[in-house]
């Protein structure tokens, strides 16, 4: 948080607990100066080691063969969605590597409930993007992504699981 020091020191804490405190009786308690009463807990020291390695791999590897394997993943992905029947697949995947999708008959949040089931992670919801939703007429969509961790197996497993969600949910047709 920035801010100005006289504004921070009138400031009461926003969370409480840990670094934060002064000093504690029966009668009151009394906050450490600023910044340390804005830091309530334990600092995510994990999360900082662990973003340090990310940065340290990111920058000692290879971007071009990262953006290559992603590239391939994501093209994998977009042809085998546009290969499964009512399916609809949004947008195009210049630049990105996510994939919004619908399939005919399931509603975008049982989708992304039953690909939960089978461990397999994606977002189903309107993604900030209502406006949109309202001119596609549609309540949401099913978004999936790849990266530098996922492989082609893991394509394999997400489209073959959304084959058997639309056999599941489309039975009964």
């Amino acid at each position: 948080m920035v801010g100005k020091k006289q504004l921070l020191q009138q400031m009461p804490p926003i969370a409480f607990g840990g670094e934060m405190i002064d000093m504690v009786t029966e009668a009151e308690s009394t906050w450490a100066p600023s910044p340390l009463k804005f830091e309530a807990g334990t600092p995510n020291i994990a999360g900082v080691f662990g973003l340090s390695a990310a940065i340290t791999y990111l920058t000692q590897s290879d971007a071009e063969a990262r953006e290559q394997h992603e590239r391939a993943l994501l093209d994998q992905l977009r042809t085998g969605l546009q290969a499964i029947p009512g399916m609809t697949v949004y947008g195009d995947s210049e630049g990105v590597s996510v994939v919004s999708f619908n399939l005919a008959g399931v509603h975008p949040h049982d989708l992304a409930t039953y690909l939960d089931e089978q461990s397999i992670a994606v977002r189903a919801g309107h993604h900030c993007a209502q406006p949109l939703m309202t001119q596609l007429n549609i309540p949401a969509t099913v978004r999936a992504s790849v990266g530098l961790y996922s492989n082609e197996d893991d394509v394999e497993r997400l489209l073959s699981a959304v084959r058997a969600a639309g056999r599941y949910f489309n039975e009964s047709e």
